[in-house]
């Protein structure tokens, strides 16, 4: 049995249109970079990577780029937070 389609009042584009304030649109980006928002939101039990890109270029154009100082301080805090030697006083990190 062969069905015949008509497509004449078809239209092109999403099925749903998007969220108020939302535009689609079509980015490239790279391979390791959508591989991390991913992996992101995967590790926080779920949730949108498109949102989380979203964010982070929110992010950029409030607050503006983070100095490298202010990022290499969060990092090691992290860093010592998830190491547990967070706790410890600065003559014992120095010996």
């Amino acid at each position: 049995m062969r069905r015949e389609y008509d497509f004449r009042k078809g239209k092109r584009g999403a099925v749903l249109p998007p969220a108020p304030g939302k535009t689609r649109i079509t980015i490239r980006l790279d391979d390791d970079v959508l591989e991390w928002f991913r992996h992101q939101a995967e590790t926080a039990g779920g949730g949108n990577y498109q949102s989380m890109i979203n964010e982070a270029l929110r992010n950029v154009t409030t607050e503006g780029p983070a100095k490298i100082e202010t990022v290499v301080r969060r990092v090691v805090r992290e860093e010592l937070r998830r190491t547990g030697d967070a706790g410890r006083g600065k003559r014992a990190r120095a010996a």
